[in-house]
């Protein structure tokens, strides 16, 4: 199972995502990407087959601001850094005009994510 500091910080942030709709109504959109974790082995393959690929961000918000079309954020706590696989999604996705971060606390997403759903 991946760090259970890590599932705690997420957990924390999305708790705060669903208080937070009143103010900003577009959290309801904020979703995990359920890509870590074990699992056995065909539960595994079925879903490679179905397009589930190492390395993408834990959470996406689907939601255009400013010059981004959404915003991914891949959770760690220190001193986990990111894959070398999850620092290639995150440099993609950024290319392709994604806000992509790493984020080491809920409080730090939290930020961003206020930060990014202020944008115009």
């Amino acid at each position: 199972m991946r760090n259970q500091r890590e599932h705690d910080e997420q957990c924390a942030l999305m708790q705060w995502a669903k208080v937070s709709e009143r103010k900003y109504p577009e959290l309801r959109l904020l979703y995990a990407i359920p890509n870590g974790g074990s699992r056995h082995i065909t539960t595994a393959v079925k879903l490679k087959r179905e397009g589930v690929k190492s390395g993408v961000p834990d959470l996406c918000l689907p939601v255009a601001r400013g010059k981004y079309h959404g915003a991914y954020i891949e959770m760690k706590v220190l001193p986990n850094k990111p894959s070398k696989q999850q620092a290639v999604w995150i440099d993609d996705l950024r290319a392709q005009g994604y806000l992509s971060i790493v984020a080491y606390d809920w409080i730090t997403a939290k930020a961003a994510l206020e930060a990014y759903l202020g944008l115009s």
